[in-house]
């Protein structure tokens, strides 16, 4: 979401305004923690993630506010700020404001100072670090599509996407993208906001994600699918990703776009069945972990 809604978005963004205002609804807990040797991962709720790997905690394009200008959280963020453990970076994919929420890294900041002393790195594309150099993260790195950092032993690679990533009016030069992070046997990746687009089986050949979290809203009307994908889209690039397991996001939190809330997980377990990769997804509640162990990603290898 940004504020300058291409061509006739505008127009719908604000259609969105007059929708009956309802209090977000759903349970809060506390994320799962898990042993340096797992992989967890905790679906805060849209495209927010906290990710435990390698002993680490990262959390990506961590959104918690219930407003978006005039848009408003229909659900509550699974995990509250002050039960999420101390984290050691953060990591934005673009900066639409339902990606990149400048109060929620205010917070998270201030949090991981007051448990640690210090605060957390921010890895951020090229181009969106003025947005959150003046924030106090301990250091901002910007990567490009393919250029990787490391952080604790986890390597942290920028993957491409077909997005764009304008927050205001005129700074179409910023760039956006998703991540793969990984570290000894396993591997995650994040695509951000993306539409379907030919690049997943390169991910797939360069970087091998075992898990991939994955949009599955925002897709209608039919204009927004060049920017975002729909649930067979999903299906289709986790396919082509040769992934092992998809966790869907990007759906059901905001109302950003005209199909129905309920729509894209309904959507996505038809075009899985179709496929024969059912077992594959794992939708997760707003709160809910998945752990996966180094036995686990031993026996299963991408």
């Amino acid at each position: 979401m940004a504020t300058n809604v291409p061509g006739s978005r505008l127009s719908f963004a604000l259609k969105l305004v007059t929708k009956s205002f309802r209090p977000a609804i759903g349970s809060q807990g506390k994320p799962v923690l898990v042993d340096p040797a797992e992989l967890g991962i905790t679906f805060i709720g849209h495209a927010s993630f906290l990710l435990q790997l390698g002993g680490l905690n990262f959390i990506i394009d961590p959104v918690f506010a219930y407003w978006l200008i005039l848009i408003h959280r229909l659900r509550k963020p699974g995990v509250r700020i002050k039960d999420l453990p101390p984290i050691d970076a953060v990591l934005l994919t673009h900066a639409h404001m339902d990606h990149l929420n400048l109060p929620s890294l205010r917070k998270i900041i201030r949090q991981t100072r007051k448990l640690t002393g210090r605060p957390p790195v921010a890895v951020v594309p090229n181009r969106v670090d003025d947005l959150v150099l003046p924030l106090g993260f301990s250091e901002v790195r910007s990567l490009d599509w393919w250029q990787s950092t490391e952080i604790g032993g986890v390597e942290i690679t920028m993957t491409p996407a077909q997005h764009w990533g304008t927050r205001v009016l005129h700074d179409t030069h910023r760039r956006f993208g998703g991540y793969v992070l990984r570290h000894g046997p396993h591997s995650v990746y994040h695509a951000g906001d993306t539409g379907y687009f030919s690049g997943f089986s390169e991910i797939r050949r360069r970087l091998v994600p075992q898990t991939a979290l994955l949009p599955i809203g925002a897709y209608a009307p039919d204009s927004f699918l060049h920017v975002h994908m729909n649930p067979e889209d999903a299906v289709r690039a986790f396919l082509e990703l040769r992934a092992q397991h998809l966790i869907p996001m990007h759906y059901g939190t905001f109302s950003l776009s005209q199909e129905p809330m309920e729509e894209p997980l309904q959507r996505l377990m038809s075009a899985a069945k179709k496929a024969g990769v059912s077992s594959a997804v794992d939708p997760l509640g707003e709160g809910e972990s998945r752990v996966f162990s180094h036995e686990q990603a031993i026996s299963h290898p991408a």
